[in-house]
């Protein structure tokens, strides 16, 4: 596989409590010294016509997806964007896998947790370990929209980097869906980091 390459490997219908998906599979080339990554995309309904479908990248997040982490919101805008999507009986949720901690994996993710119960905020934790604050990119997942017939989308996200890595991609966002999920005591510091520091917006009117 050339480097930078995505290949589609695997499609089959996953019915779920959400309502009934295509999972389509895709492997990725290895690129710095990392092995072939897959990545799904989670399809309702034909998003190849009509009006442009929601879409939601999803980063993985082992702790917060899986065992319902109270430290960040990740788990829950997984749900609430399946939930969206289910609702309208259209969209993608594409996951991409690799994107623990934002790009520096489960390891030093828990690291990074122990320095925050330490004192530190996201962003220092990550620079205290000499890792980049967000290593994630999010060319792969245009490459996976191109590949399903998409081109104009509406992207449930807080974060505005997918907004501008997506158009450089030439994925055209005609829409920003906040995805508004209520802090608690274990993460109020985690969102307002990702608010005040890396520019998420958690509200339409931001």
């Amino acid at each position: 596989m050339p480097a930078n390459a995505i290949e589609p490997f695997a499609s089959a219908r996953v019915p779920t409590e959400y309502g009934n998906f295509v999972a389509h599979a895709y492997r990725c080339a290895p690129s710095n010294g990392h092995p072939i990554e897959e990545h799904v995309a989670y399809v309702m309904g034909d998003v190849a016509v009509g009006a442009p479908p929601l879409v939601r990248l999803h980063s993985e997040c082992l702790t917060g997806d899986i065992f319902s982490s109270l430290r960040c919101d990740c788990g829950q805008q997984l749900r609430a964007a399946l939930t969206t999507i289910t609702t309208e009986a259209r969209g993608v949720l594409i996951y991409l896998r690799g994107h623990e901690g934002r790009g520096i994996g489960i390891g030093h993710k828990l690291r990074a947790y122990a320095l925050q119960d330490a004192g530190l905020d996201t962003v220092e934790a990550n620079e205290a370990q000499g890792l980049p604050v967000d290593a994630r990119s999010y060319g792969v997942a245009a490459r996976i929209l191109t590949g399903l017939g998409v081109a104009t989308i509406r992207l449930m996200t807080n974060n505005p980097h997918k907004l501008q890595e997506l158009e450089n991609n030439n994925i055209k966002v005609i829409e920003r869906v906040p995805i508004e999920i209520a802090s608690n005591p274990e993460n109020a510091l985690y969102l307002a980091t990702k608010r005040d520091r890396l520019g998420h917006s958690f509200f339409s009117g931001n």
